[in-house]
């Protein structure tokens, strides 16, 4: 296939700008894989920012408590 060569054509009928844009989005994503994407890995850095279990309670003396060791 040449560069001059359109990778599709209409054959039948009119279509409107709007109606060519329409198919171009529609095979655009039909092009797309489905899968979803891998998530990427954490550092040990990452990690160990926050411990597992450490989520903040809210309440009395909570402010104190959140620095306090585990």
């Amino acid at each position: 296939m040449s560069a001059e060569e359109p990778l599709f054509r209409v054959v039948r009928g009119n279509p409107t700008a709007e109606e060519l844009a329409a198919l171009v989005g529609v095979i655009l994503l039909r092009s797309r894989p489905t899968g979803t994407p891998a998530q990427a890995a954490r550092s040990a850095w990452t990690r160990s920012a926050r411990p597992a279990g450490a989520s903040p309670v809210a309440g009395h003396g909570a402010w104190r408590a959140s620095g306090l060791p585990r």
